[in-house]
């Protein structure tokens, strides 16, 4: 093998390498999208399902309890419970039930809540058609909102052999803080329309 042949070996070989980095590195980016779309579509690890309407079917032989349970992150200085620790209803009909966040702190703060359901193979047949946790949610200094959220079970729970011991569900939210650009644009208007005190100025003036 003479040196031109070495040479072009070489050449190859490096973009052999950097197609393989290319491909792996797009392949991570992907693979969150990807997964949280397993998730949505299986269930997988007690993610819920979402819809647009109530379904026309009930079992109304069946009852299934929904429990709720809320936390918040440390950092972030939110008060947040559900106004009922139960709700029972029948697979098919409609359930609802409405939180209540409050901020506990001085400025504008973000948060996006993350869920899940226990156990973890009702995952998927727990739809919600309105929640809360679709959007990120910004309170004001003590604000205090209420948000509701319409869900129900689906009725084909009842053809799954692998869920007739399933008459209990956990649905769990936790808040984490967010950053992001519609917090700043809230923490601007904030530092605008307040008076101009030591106490209000926007960190870094004089």
């Amino acid at each position: 093998m003479d040196d031109q042949d070495l040479i072009r070996k070489n050449r190859r070989m490096g973009l052999y390498v950097i197609l393989t980095v290319v491909f792996m590195v797009g392949l991570s980016f992907a693979s969150v999208p990807l997964y949280n779309l397993f998730c949505q579509v299986t269930g997988y690890g007690g993610t819920t399902q979402t819809a647009e309407a109530l379904p026309s079917k009930v079992i109304e032989d069946r009852t299934i309890t929904i429990r709720f349970n809320t936390d918040v992150a440390p950092d972030l200085p939110w008060e947040f419970e559900a106004e009922k620790k139960t709700v029972s209803v029948h697979p098919g009909q409609k359930g609802l039930i409405t939180y209540r966040a409050k901020s506990l702190s001085d400025l504008p703060v973000a948060g996006a809540a993350l869920y899940n359901v226990i156990p973890l193979k009702a995952g998927q047949y727990f739809h919600k058609v309105q929640c809360f946790c679709f959007e990120e949610q910004i309170l004001e200094p003590g604000q205090e909102v209420s948000m509701p959220v319409m869900f129900y079970v689906d009725p084909s729970i009842a053809d799954d052999p692998g869920m007739s011991d399933v008459n209990h569900i956990t649905l769990s939210y936790t808040f984490y803080k967010t950053e992001t650009e519609a917090l700043e644009q809230a923490l601007e208007d904030f530092y605008n329309q307040a008076p101009e005190t030591s106490e209000t100025k926007n960190p870094g003036e004089i």
